[in-house]
């Protein structure tokens, strides 16, 4: 489905990408992370045919978006962070000119638009003028943009971006009917447990490099950062850090001053080796109420990966 090859993109002695390749294939939701400035922004802009890259490609249904920008842009729909409205449009007549732009015949844009306001949940605004609209409406309505001419292929940067809880969630699950539509679907956002918990797989991005590609526990198991075990001890805190200081596996106890009794191992041994560590911690008289690994989150992987990249 987007097949990136080599991509570079320079500004003079600015390196905005460095030789990026990445395959996504169909129906896959796969999420960009990466600070401002990565290089987020400028692929998205390459695959939307608006940014012409240094060198290398990329195909999006395998047409070249530099040598056929026409057929490319046919197949995908673009949603930009930063984005412009018609404010003295009405919302249907905002989705009709786009239709219309698209060579959509007047019949099938007046049928699909009930639609796509319904999809997005704006179908109570469709009379209501674009400048009425909150931020939240206006992303739900830029978004049915996009999809007016139902493309293959949705590319969306940072589509969370300056929204509240609610707009968010209600962004959140519109992706997720997307996602059941079979759609192919880059996005991109800073909001990084939303994107673990939307995306099949992810991209590390940091200066313009892929750190890390594939699904949040490939990631995990690829890194070679120690575990961290959470104890939660009845008392004795003090015996019970000393105890776990003397294991050869464990490399730092740390106790939590937020909570009471609770102890954070850094820990770097098998499975197996914990469950004989908290056996002997027990038969040493540890009254243990708790013992468990911490589990990795998106970002305590961002955190890893980029560690020193920067």
């Amino acid at each position: 489905m987007i097949e990136i090859i080599n991509l570079t993109k320079q500004y003079g002695s600015f390196t905005a990408l460095n030789n990026l390749s990445l395959k996504i294939g169909k129906g896959t939701v796969f999420g960009f992370v990466g600070p401002n400035g990565a290089g987020k922004t400028t692929t998205f802009s390459i695959l939307s045919t608006l940014l012409a890259p240094s060198s290398g490609t990329a195909y999006v249904n395998g047409y070249d978006v530099t040598k056929q920008p026409k057929m490319v842009r046919k197949h995908i729909g673009y949603m930009p962070d930063f984005f412009g409205v018609y404010d003295q449009f009405k919302v249907h007549e905002y989705l009709d000119f786009y239709g219309a732009s698209y060579g959509i015949p007047r019949a099938e844009r007046e049928a699909l638009m009930p639609q796509l306001l319904e999809l997005v949940n704006l179908s109570a605004k469709k009379d209501a003028y674009v400048d009425s609209l909150s931020r939240g409406m206006k992303q739900r309505l830029c978004l049915s943009r996009a999809l007016i001419h139902d493309p293959d292929v949705l590319i969306l940067d940072e589509p969370a971006s300056g929204l509240d809880p609610r707009a968010r969630i209600e962004m959140r699950d519109i992706l997720k009917e997307l996602k059941q539509m079979d759609k192919t679907i880059l996005i991109s956002s800073h909001i990084l447990p939303e994107l673990a918990e939307m995306c099949d797989e992810i991209g590390v991005i940091e200066n313009g490099e892929l750190l890390a590609h594939g699904n949040v526990k490939e990631i995990e198991q690829k890194l070679q950062g120690n575990k961290i075990i959470r104890v939660k001890v009845n008392d004795e805190l003090e015996k019970a850090a000393a105890f776990f200081k003397e294991d050869a596996s464990v490399y730092n106890v740390e106790v939590d001053e937020e909570e009471e009794g609770v102890l954070h191992l850094t820990y770097n041994g098998t499975n197996e080796e914990q469950v004989y560590l908290l056996k002997r911690a027990v038969e040493n008289g540890l009254l243990i109420l708790t013992f468990s690994q911490k589990e990795s989150n998106l970002e305590d992987i961002f955190m890893e990966i980029t560690k020193g990249a920067g």
